[in-house]
């Protein structure tokens, strides 16, 4: 299992660990970018809390194709390469949140997010009314070599929730309804918080579109999921590299996790 040092400790870590190796599993926690790790000794390695990739994508996958050349990958590279890069919501095939990827031209939305599309967390990501500084914030991202994305900001998110649904081995786990970031006097915190939710029979229809469009191994996903205003849900964002999986939320979350491990190893 993978870790960095930089962004603080994983809260789901050792509890992970620990239904791992009561199912039989002998893991550990090695730095993802430690020098000294040998990964051909393990018989998989599993990508975890590597939140400081998106200052180093690039170190981060020529580490990861380094390491599927000797052992098992999970996420597979293919995965990573593809989902470190949020412009995969364009190739999706799925109902998405409406995106523009560029700063000229916004469309007249009430409110705007803008953010890069190589980001964690809500980093470098703005909230705005004013559709000048909405381009401002776009084109500087631009000049700076960063593709940006500007999508409307959606009240649902307030009202609503997110709904993240947690899939192992593409079996559904649990699901939560996610704390918003961009809310008035929101902080954030790589170990999130959130509250444990049932989703809704269209919520788990349009996951399970995102899961069967993606045809590698995937040990863990992350579906985040928003209602527009006219109730329709849509994906904003597919974790599959280093999502913040909720295991302390659902009683069986870290077993689920743990058999799904057994599966693909």
């Amino acid at each position: 299992m993978t870790f960095d040092d930089a962004t603080g400790q994983d809260d789901e870590r050792d509890l992970a660990l620990s239904h791992w190796q009561a199912n039989g599993i002998e893991g550990r926690a090695v730095r993802w970018d430690d020098p000294a790790a040998d990964w051909s000794a393990y018989d998989a390695v599993v990508v975890r809390s590597v939140w400081d990739y998106i200052d180093r994508r690039e170190e981060f996958l020529t580490w990861a194709r380094g390491v599927e050349s000797v052992t098992r990958l999970l996420n597979p590279v293919a995965v990573l390469e593809s989902n470190t890069d949020k412009t995969y919501l364009r190739d999706l095939g799925v109902p998405t949140v409406p995106t523009h990827w560029s700063a000229h031209d916004l469309p007249d939305w009430p409110e705007y997010v803008v953010k890069p599309a190589i980001s964690a967390g809500a980093r470098d990501t703005t909230r705005t009314t004013d559709r000048d500084k909405a381009a401002e914030l776009a084109a500087a991202l631009q000049a700076a070599g960063r593709q940006p994305m500007v999508q409307p900001y959606l009240d649902m998110v307030e009202s609503e929730g997110e709904t993240s649904l947690l899939y192992f081995n593409r079996r559904f786990s649990h699901a939560v309804r996610r704390h918003p970031m961009l809310a008035p006097g929101a902080t954030f915190d790589h170990n999130a918080r959130a509250e444990l939710r049932t989703p809704a029979p269209d919520q788990v229809d349009l996951a399970e579109k995102v899961l069967a469009a993606i045809p590698h191994a995937l040990l863990y996903a992350r579906i985040d999921l928003v209602r527009l205003s006219d109730g329709t849900p849509v994906v904003i964002e597919l974790e599959l590299t280093e999502p913040y999986l909720f295991l302390r939320y659902a009683p069986d979350a870290a077993a689920n996790l743990a058999r799904a491990l057994t599966e693909l190893v």
